[in-house]
């Protein structure tokens, strides 16, 4: 007899006989999480203390008083449109501290040294300043910005599928580095009214304010959001197009760069050269790009509707549950049933169920176009575990939230239901068979509870 080789390929790092390698220690997470938390820290510190030592003690805490204003709204945006297949906060925890920490070091340190450097070598100041905001910031921030979105492409590669996961990871970057870079800039404004006395509306600070959280709120999540789409869609090539992968997160860069250099020049372009680049450029920019995440994340809603029905098929799932999970109001009103009958944890596996269920069907739709990873496989068998240990609390809410949110349409009865034929007793033509509803049913899936919906948590 035989050995027959094992179900599923041994574990990255296994011994070819199957035992565990050691990792060396700077592999270990631990040494790499301890890393990166030192990294931001100390850059926090150093960035803290030079936006002090520039706007002073009070200038620091009107500028940060003012600066956190739309941070929790681009924020809770961000997490809108993350909400089909939610990341890990601690992907978002670091992309924030990425932007306000570090990048924003790297901006400061990089475009003061260039900016010295260029006005030194021509003795022109102001051509310096000019320069300096036009083309050097541009390069510097973008770039510095899209580290933190290459590092979890490249670390934390599962939970970076597509365009929107690029979208929120820049995004969230590039509000963190607008909350420091606001603050430095208020404070500034700030201390300058203090030495000459003006307030009101008519201040410098009033000014900026309007400029920077009024009206442009958006700027820097804008430019690096089109870094977040080349990451994204290079996320959706296969390991196979290696070019792509690398040519068009470039790509993005480089517009983000161009757009960022535009926006900076816009002051130098006569009386109304901001205005005119924010009407012309800025507004319908931005409401481009917001169409096209929201159409991406429509898109995704559809894809989960159209690759789940397989498992279905095959027993995994529900025939209930493709519509529920393609609709993000019929999972909120899952969330809600589960958390109303079951408390938090069922309200929590349900969560975790629409989360596994998506991830599922992005696998399965990238397999299906030739683009799935080698651990296909092993990926789609851990996902249906997670769902299947799931299953109990997920499903009476799934099904509740598809008969209450699915459209009612009336169904006429057969003929022969109606004179005792085959159909009133059983067949094709049975109550409780999958869609088989009676006319306006308001149980279209053959729900198995009553239509008064008892707890179906209760023990």
């Amino acid at each position: 007899m035989t050995a027959s080789p094992p179900p599923y390929p041994p574990p990255p790092g296994a011994a070819p006989g199957g035992t565990p390698r050691r990792a060396h220690w700077w592999r270990r997470p631990w040494v790499r999480y301890g890393a990166l938390i030192t990294l931001l820290t100390l850059s926090g510190l150093v960035i803290l203390a030079l936006v002090r030592e520039q706007t002073g003690t009070q200038g620091f805490l009107v500028g940060l008083g003012l600066a956190v204003l739309p941070v929790p709204l681009l924020v809770a945006a961000f997490r809108w449109l993350d909400r089909v297949e939610p990341g890990p906060w601690r992907n978002l925890l670091f992309s924030f501290a990425w932007g306000a920490c570090a990048a924003a070091l790297i901006a400061i340190v990089a475009n003061s040294f260039a900016t010295r450097w260029i006005a030194t070598a021509t003795a022109d100041p102001t051509g310096a300043d000019t320069l300096g905001a036009t083309v050097i910031a541009p390069v510097v921030e973008e770039s510095a910005k899209a580290a933190a979105v290459l590092l979890v492409f490249l670390f934390r590669r599962r939970d970076f599928t597509g365009i929107l996961d690029g979208v929120v990871i820049a995004g969230v970057t590039a509000t963190g580095f607008a909350f420091t870079e606001n603050i430095l800039y208020l404070g500034t404004a700030f201390g300058t009214d203090q030495l000459t006395g003006d307030s009101g509306i008519a201040s410098i600070t009033a000014a900026t304010f309007f400029v920077r959280i009024v009206m442009s709120p958006f700027a820097h999540p804008l430019f690096t959001v089109l870094t977040g789409i080349g990451f994204g869609v290079a996320a959706l090539s296969s390991d196979r197009q290696r070019i792509r992968r690398v040519l068009l997160p470039l790509g993005g860069l480089l517009l983000a760069m161009g757009m960022h250099a535009l926006w900076n020049g816009s002051t130098t372009l006569g009386q109304y050269g901001f205005i005119a680049v924010y009407a012309a450029f800025m507004v319908p920019a931005f409401g481009l790009l917001t169409w096209l995440v929201v159409w991406t994340r429509q898109r995704e809603l559809r894809t989960v509707r159209a690759e789940l029905p397989a498992y279905v098929v095959a027993g995994w799932l529900n025939p209930a549950e493709p519509f529920a999970l393609g609709s993000m109001r019929a999972r909120r009103l899952a969330r809600r049933y589960a958390r109303r009958y079951g408390g938090r944890a069922a309200a929590r596996s349900v969560a975790e169920y629409e989360a596994y269920a998506t991830s599922l069907a992005f696998l399965r739709h990238r397999g299906r176009l030739g683009r799935a990873d080698t651990d296909f496989v092993t990926r789609e068998r851990r996902l249906l575990l997670e769902l299947w240990h799931r299953r109990s609390a997920a499903r009476p809410a799934l099904e509740h939230a598809a008969r209450v949110s699915a459209p009612r349409m009336p169904v006429a009865a057969a003929p022969w239901a109606m004179h005792g034929g085959y159909g009133a007793h059983g067949g094709y033509g049975h109550p409780q068979a999958p869609y088989g509803h009676q006319p306006y049913s308001h149980q279209p899936y053959g729900h198995p509870y009553p239509v008064h919906d008892p707890n179906p948590y209760r023990s």
